[in-house]
């Protein structure tokens, strides 16, 4: 990067994909596809990885070098998934994750993550990840799985949901993420919708909520959403990466945007190590919207005010870390 931009990338997963680790059909359709789109989305002329290069256990280590010596990131978020109805340490195991954190602990943040439809237990490991392990927030999965059938719940439900947001304020936790949109394997698209945000958000305004994936293919009524409600943010996580194989419509998305939100409500994460992050980052710095969408929709420009806020600064924001400290820490 140049100019002395800090990049925070807010989401990495040290994924499970060995076969070992699938319960059933589900979990080999969800590894598939996201398989798809690391062949679609990344560009030609970078390194595609072969199934069996891809589909494996990626360790914490793998996941340092590609982010830290790779690409010019400077934080990074260490993110679990919880889905353990389809993988048996439910694909990137938050243990991984914790450990990933430490290699790294200045550079590193973990964010924890349970089922909250397993109530009192989901309750008392959420205070597990926060004192013993440190989590500085959490990702939740809206589609959970009963003997292979789907099981979705909604961010507004007063039983399932709102304990954990009042246990989260409890551990001092004001921020939570959620998995909108992009549907994966066997996952019902309506369950991936962002309607249930919006109650999410009126009734926890202490917390901020950021929708990943910018809710795609739902990125209207995401910005309708993130233009209301002051707590709503939005993640470019496997939203990016359509920059090189897709300008056009990438414009179109962050357009969109910086139009109804603005440049502080908008997040990077680079879903390492699906696609690595070096390409998506260079091409995004490097990155202008068309000046026709710009004349003929209104989009603001992405200016390099706006991509320093997208790249780190916002997220830093959110984890109440001050950029001129953090930049001291680094550098030490």
């Amino acid at each position: 990067m140049r100019d002395d931009v800090l990049v925070f990338d807010g989401v990495a997963h040290p994924f499970n994909f060995d076969r070992s680790n699938y319960l059933g059909r589900g979990g080999e359709l969800f590894a598939n596809h996201l398989y798809a789109f690391h062949t679609v989305l990344t560009p030609e002329d970078e390194p595609k990885l072969g199934p069996e290069e891809f589909l494996k256990e990626w360790h914490p280590e793998e996941i340092r070098r590609m982010v830290f010596e790779e690409s010019d990131t400077d934080m990074l978020v260490s993110m679990p998934l919880p889905l353990t109805d389809l993988f048996r340490d439910g694909l990137s195991a938050w243990e991984r994750c914790a450990e990933l954190a430490e290699q790294d602990p200045d550079r590193t943040v973990f964010w924890g993550t349970v089922n909250p439809l397993e109530g009192r237990r989901a309750l008392e490991l959420m205070e597990i990840q926060v004192k013993e392990y440190g989590a500085r927030a959490f990702k939740f999965y809206n589609v959970r799985y009963d003997y292979g059938e789907p099981f979705p719940w909604r961010m507004d439900d007063p039983q399932v949901a709102f304990p954990i947001y009042e246990k989260a304020l409890e551990l001092g936790v004001n921020l939570i993420g959620v998995h909108k949109g992009v549907p994966l394997g066997p996952q019902p698209i309506e369950a991936t919708q962002t309607w249930d945000m919006d109650g999410a958000a009126a009734n926890f305004p202490d917390i901020n909520f950021v929708i990943f994936h910018v809710g795609l293919p739902f990125i209207d009524e995401t910005c309708w959403q993130l233009v209301r409600y002051p707590n709503l943010y939005a993640s470019l996580a496997a939203t990016i990466n359509f920059v090189v194989r897709s300008p056009r419509q990438f414009a179109e998305w962050i357009g969109k945007l910086l139009f109804w939100c603005g440049e502080d409500k908008i997040v990077y994460g680079s879903e390492a190590p699906i696609f690595h992050p070096r390409w998506a980052l260079e091409a995004f710095w490097n990155f202008e919207i068309p000046e026709d969408l710009v004349e003929g929709y209104g989009y603001p420009q992405l200016t390099e005010q706006a991509k320093r806020k997208i790249l780190g600064e916002n997220l830093l924001r959110l984890h109440g870390m001050d950029l001129e400290e953090t930049r001291r820490r680094l550098a030490a």
